[in-house]
C-alpha cells in the first residue's frame, strides 16, 4: 500500500491507536501546537460574538453547510441534496429567479482548476456555482448575476464574515468529534461548544455506525445544543461512472478485484463502502484531500494495479473530476463511485426547517 503523505499514520496518532514512546512524544508536540491555534480561534469567535468583528448580511437568505472538523464529513452530498430540494420549491420563486446559488471558496485540482466546484456543477445542473475566497464578495456577485432566491454556502461554518440564516453541521458518524482535540492534535477546527451557533446537524455515514454509537452522538449533540434538529443520513451508492464516460450498475463491483485510490478527508469510509458492495480491495493509495495528481503518480498506480492483478481501479467522484484529462492510459478500467445522500431519520423536520428559513420564520445567526 502506497502513501503520498502518511495520512493514515497521522490519524492513528491523533486517535490514540499508535502507542509507544515515539507516539507519546508526537502527540505531545501536536498538543503543544494546538494551544496557540485554540487561542486564535477563541479570540476570533469572541470578537464576532461581541460585535467587534462585523458580519455582513446578504440581500437573500443564506444557508450554510459546514462542520466542526477538518476532513470529509459528507458536506458535498448534503449540498447536492439541498440544492435539489430547493429546486423542488421553485414554484414559490419569482418568475426568472434562480432557486439558489452555491457559494464556495474553491480548491485547486491537478489541472489548475478546482475539483469541488467542478463536481458541484456536474451534480447540480442548472444551479450556478460562485467561486470566491471572499464569501461576502461572492454573495454580492451571485445576487447581482443570478438573482437567486437563496444562497447555499459550502463549507462556511467558520467563515463568520457572511451572516447566515441557517447553519447546518455535518457530523461523520465514523469520527464525529475530531478525537476531542483541536488541530493539529485532533481534527477539530473549533471547540465542540461552538455547535451552539447551528440550528441543525446531519449525521452522515450513519450506516457505518452501530445504533449505540449513533445514540451516543445524538446525546452529545443534545447536551451541547438542546434545540438543534438532528437527522441521520447515509451515502447511498447509485452507480459507477468510468473514465470513458459510460456508466454501470453498482453491482458491477461484486466479486471484483479492485485497486482504489483517493485524496479525500475520510479515505477509510470510501474503502469500507467498496467492501460493502462486494469488492475485494487488493490495494490502495492514499493522498491528501484535494491532492493534485501528477503524471508520475498516475503511472505508478497503473503499474501497481496491474501488478496486483486488479480487475478495475476505483476512485471517488471528486478525485475523478480533479484528474488531468486523458491522464489514465492503463488498459484497466478506471471508475468513480457515484453516491447520493439519503436520510434514514429526521428528514421531515429537516425539510420543515429549510422551508421556514425561506419564509424568514427562524432566528438568523451572525
Amino acid at each position: 500500500m502506497s502513501l503520498s503523505l502518511d495520512q493514515r499514520s497521522y490519524r492513528q496518532l491523533i486517535s490514540g491507536q499508535s502507542t509507544g514512546p515515539g507516539a507519546k512524544l508526537g502527540k505531545a508536540l501536536l498538543t503543544a501546537l494546538s494551544i496557540p491555534y485554540g487561542w486564535a480561534i477563541h479570540t476570533r469567535n469572541a470578537l464576532y460574538d461581541r460585535g467587534l468583528l462585523r458580519s455582513h448580511r446578504a440581500a437573500v437568505p443564506v444557508i450554510c453547510v459546514g462542520n466542526l472538523t477538518t476532513g470529509g464529513t459528507g458536506k458535498t452530498p448534503l449540498v447536492v441534496w439541498l440544492c435539489r430540494f430547493l429546486s423542488e420549491l421553485q414554484p414559490g420563486a419569482k418568475e426568472g429567479q434562480t432557486p439558489c446559488v452555491i457559494l464556495t471558496r474553491g480548491y485547486k485540482s491537478a489541472q489548475g482548476g478546482r475539483d469541488e466546484p467542478a463536481l458541484l456543477s456536474q451534480l447540480c445542473p442548472g444551479t450556478p456555482v460562485s467561486v470566491n475566497p471572499d464569501r461576502v464578495a461572492g454573495a454580492r456577485q451571485a445576487i447581482e448575476r443570478y438573482a437567486p432566491r437563496l444562497l447555499v454556502m459550502d463549507d462556511g461554518f467558520q467563515h463568520r464574515r457572511l451572516a447566515r440564516d441557517l447553519d447546518i453541521l455535518t457530523i461523520d458518524a465514523t469520527a464525529p468529534f475530531g478525537y476531542g482535540q483541536l488541530l493539529p492534535a485532533g481534527l477539530l477546527r473549533e471547540p465542540v461548544s461552538c455547535m451552539c451557533r447551528a440550528q441543525a446537524a446531519v449525521i452522515t455515514r450513519a450506516d457505518q455506525a452501530t445504533e449505540e454509537r449513533l445514540r451516543t452522538i445524538e446525546a452529545r449533540i443534545a447536551a451541547l445544543n438542546p434545540e438543534m434538529i438532528v437527522a441521520r443520513s447515509c451515502h447511498r451508492p447509485t452507480s459507477v461512472t468510468f473514465a470513458d464516460g459510460h456508466s454501470a450498475a453498482i453491482d458491477t463491483l461484486k466479486r471484483q478485484r479492485v485497486y482504489a485510490f483517493c485524496g479525500i478527508g475520510n479515505p477509510e469510509a470510501f474503502f469500507q463502502t467498496l467492501r460493502s458492495l462486494g469488492a475485494s480491495l487488493v490495494g490502495s493509495s492514499l493522498f491528501d484531500d484535494h491532492h493534485p495528481f501528477s503524471a508520475r503518480e498516475i503511472v505508478t498506480m497503473e503499474e501497481e494495479a496491474q501488478r496486483l492483478e486488479a480487475d478495475l481501479v476505483m476512485t471517488t467522484e471528486k478525485n475523478m473530476t480533479g484528474l488531468p484529462r486523458q491522464a489514465w492510459r492503463s488498459p484497466l478500467l478506471l471508475g468513480s463511485l457515484n453516491v447520493e445522500l439519503t436520510f434514514t431519520a429526521g428528514e421531515q423536520a429537516f425539510k420543515s426547517l429549510i422551508s421556514r428559513t425561506l419564509t424568514g420564520t427562524i432566528p438568523a445567526n451572525p
